[in-house]
């Protein structure tokens, strides 16, 4: 294949919610990445206070606007030989749409690496995406995409409520939300057009109380494919995964569970034809086991950066050579400097992370947590158990809290309250449930949350009263 010498980078931009540190950690990993391979890389990111502007980190940056503008003034000065945007998080990937579309690449003769124009259109465009999914055969809840108020409507109705709202081309769930009635549909459709790139949302059959998994997966050019790691949210379904405790590994999943999500994982970023890395997620039924594709970030994601941290696999890196031609056997693991990246990682300890809201900032907020992205950081703990990794979680999140204890609360409908309804603290008011005498199985009805996670923070809170 012909040699790559010169590649632009788009960088993510300002940080904001749901995309923030996390993507200057990937784009870094990256830039360094390709600079080993003897790449020129050419920067363009829009925030100055990131490690990717750093003079030794590329080897030209540009801290200009990221509009399509700006970046067709800087392939037409730099001529590079290509471009890579999945390491830009959303802003890349819309980016690289707009600029296929007025025709910047043909223009110059950059190709696209990593993932092709027609795989984010499918993976950022609801209508294209549900279609993709038909056709391989994968399960999705039912839907329709819309583009105006009449056919959100339509759609909801005939599908029936409640429905999931889903933006296409939005970052952290912006602009989406769940739906019970026509009057919600109305108000949360309308906003999420006017969010989307392309003025469309996707109505969706609501799956809300389903248990909620990630894949983190890697392809290369030859078709090779990794699982990196699973990931199990403590909340369910409703929840967006950023607003989400996260498990890793996925600790309640059966073996069969288990193979049945990773093959249906490769199959999906085969049929995409993603080089490199990409985000799978799923909802499985409690009770059934069946399960639905929620979505695909045919990208370096947020997720990635916890997977990468979690694992000790360097995603970006990885991906960034995949990009180039690279195939993952012949990728050294700059971990244990003698296996190839093909070899998944193991695990033999838990991984808990735990978002960090900004509401002790912003008082007058509302605090309820839903399908849209609210926090503005997380933390990540190892333990050898569910228990360790989650008391230093909370440790860590800088709170006044040592560990898993509660609100104070004693008043029985403002604790069902607040876990029906949740905010910030329901961890807290699951600690005040028990405190005043409600069972494991009570609190899995109100929250939808995997007893198994609830019987060990009941281990927690009996270990606390004991001492």
């Amino acid at each position: 294949m012909q040699r790559i010498e010169k590649v632009l980078i788009i960088g993510s931009g300002p940080i904001q919610i749901g995309q923030a540190a996390e993507f200057d950690y990937s784009g870094s990993q990256a830039c360094l990445s390709l600079r080993e391979e003897g790449v020129k890389t050419v920067l363009v990111n829009s925030n100055p206070a990131t490690i990717m502007t750093d003079p030794d980190v590329a080897d030209i940056a540009y801290m200009e606007p990221l509009t399509p503008e700006i970046i067709k003034k800087i392939i037409a000065r730099e001529r590079p030989d290509a471009i890579l945007p999945t390491m830009g998080g959303q802003t890349g990937l819309n980016l690289a749409s707009s600029l296929a579309v007025m025709g910047v690449f043909k223009e110059y003769d950059v190709k696209v690496l990593g993932t092709p124009i027609e795989t984010i259109q499918k993976g950022e465009d609801r209508d294209a995406f549900a279609g993709l999914m038909k056709e391989i055969n994968e399960p999705i809840p039912p839907s329709k995409a819309a583009t105006s108020i009449t056919e959100a409507l339509d759609a909801g109705r005939k599908i029936g409520y409640p429905v999931i709202i889903r933006p296409a081309y939005t970052l952290g769930g912006g602009g989406g939300g769940i739906a019970n009635n026509d009057e919600e549909l109305e108000r949360i459709a309308s906003h999420g057009m006017q969010l989307s790139m392309i003025h469309q949302v996707l109505i969706e059959k609501s799956v809300a109380g389903w248990y909620e998994l990630e894949y983190e997966v890697i392809r290369d050019r030859l078709n090779n494919c990794i699982i990196i790691c699973s990931m199990e949210n403590v909340d369910p379904i409703g929840i967006h995964t950023g607003e989400s405790i996260v498990v890793a590994p996925a600790q309640t999943l059966s073996d069969i569970d288990n193979s049945v999500l990773k093959n249906a994982s490769v199959k999906i970023i085969r049929a995409l034809g993603i080089e490199g890395g990409c985000n799978i997620q799923f909802a499985m039924h409690p009770v059934t086991r069946e399960y639905v594709v929620i979505e695909v970030n045919p990208r370096v994601s947020r997720s990635s950066a916890l997977a990468s941290k979690a694992t000790g696999y360097p995603i970006a890196r990885v991906s960034a050579k995949i990009a180039i031609g690279k195939t993952l056997d012949e990728i050294p693991n700059s971990i244990t400097k003698k296996t190839p990246a093909s070899f998944e990682p193991t695990i033999d300890y838990i991984v808990v992370k735990i978002p960090r809201w900004p509401f002790d900032k912003f008082k007058d907020a509302d605090k309820h947590i839903g399908t849209q992205m609210k926090s503005t950081g997380e933390v990540m703990a190892i333990g050898r158990t569910f228990e360790e990794a989650l008391q230093k979680a909370i440790r860590s999140l800088d709170i006044g809290k040592q560990g898993f204890s509660g609100m104070g609360e004693t008043d029985i409908e403002i604790i069902k309250d607040n876990l029906a309804h949740p905010t910030d603290k329901r961890l807290y008011y699951i600690y005040d449930a028990y405190a005043n005498g409600m069972t494991v199985e009570q609190i899995a009805e109100i929250t939808a949350i995997c007893p198994f996670f609830l019987h060990k923070m009941k281990n927690l809170y009996e270990g606390s009263i004991k001492q």
